[in-house]
């Protein structure tokens, strides 16, 4: 079982994404269930996007980043109105940090800590 959190940077502006909407899928079969979602708060992080004391089984996950409003929000026009990081868990109990770097025209991704 494990914990996933997020966080956004906004590397153009360099400070947080706030008030960006983030959905988070688990896989089950061919299709995805949704999880838990929420909005970025002033630090760009969802805290609460699961209970501190659930923990995720093993599996598929789809962290969907809905960046169009985020973008519009500030003015400028992005080129990806979403981003989907699809990533995989093992059932360690270990701690999954998906950051998202963002930019209006690009963006990239790690596993944080």
């Amino acid at each position: 079982m494990s914990q996933i959190t997020t966080h956004i940077l906004d590397t153009t502006r360099g400070l947080p994404a706030q008030n960006v909407p983030i959905t988070l899928f688990a896989q089950n079969g061919e299709g995805w269930k949704e999880i838990n979602g929420g909005v970025t708060n002033t630090d760009g992080r969802l805290p609460g996007l699961l209970p501190a004391d659930e923990k995720l089984p093993a599996g598929v996950y789809r962290m969907h980043f809905a960046t169009a409003q985020y973008f519009a929000a500030n003015k400028e026009e992005g080129f990806y109105p979403y981003v989907d990081i699809v990533f995989e868990i093992d059932g360690s109990g270990t701690h999954y940090h998906i950051p998202l770097l963002l930019t209006a025209y690009g963006y990239s991704t790690y596993r944080g800590s």
